[in-house]
C-alpha cells in the first residue's frame, strides 16, 4: 500500500472514521523537510500494509484540515486511533525515526 491524498472533503471518511490506525502527513510543495521525508513515509506505508494507512494532506490546497488540527509548522504528522490523535511529531525525521515513531502508536 503507498500513500494516499486526502482533501479537507475526504479527511473525515479517510482519517477519522478509518478502522486502522493513520498516519497524517500535513505537508506542502515548497517545503523542503516535507520532500525530505516523502520517500521514507512511502516505504514505511508498503512496509506496514494493511496495518495502517498514511494519508498526505496538501496545506495550501486544504486549508481546513491543519487549521482543524492546530497545524502551525510542517510537516507535522499525527497518528490517529479510532478517530483520536494519539501521538503527533513535529519536523522532519530519518525513516528509522519515524518507523520507531509509528511502531510505538499503533
Amino acid at each position: 500500500m503507498s500513500t494516499i491524498s486526502v482533501t479537507d472533503a475526504t479527511f473525515e471518511e479517510e482519517v477519522l472514521k478509518s478502522t486502522v490506525p493513520v498516519v497524517v502527513d500535513f505537508w506542502a510543495e515548497w517545503c523542503g523537510p516535507c520532500k525530505m521525508i516523502g520517500p521514507a513515509l512511502e516505504e514505511l506505508a508498503t512496509q506496514y500494509g494493511d496495518k495502517i494507512k498514511i494519508a498526505k494532506v496538501n496545506v495550501d490546497e486544504n486549508p481546513q484540515s491543519p487549521a482543524m488540527m492546530g497545524v502551525r509548522g510542517i510537516p507535522t504528522l499525527f497518528m490517529f486511533k479510532d478517530g483520536e490523535v494519539v501521538s503527533q511529531k513535529v519536523g522532519a525525521a530519518p525513516k528509522t525515526a519515524l518507523d520507531s515513531w509509528i511502531s510505538e502508536s499503533i
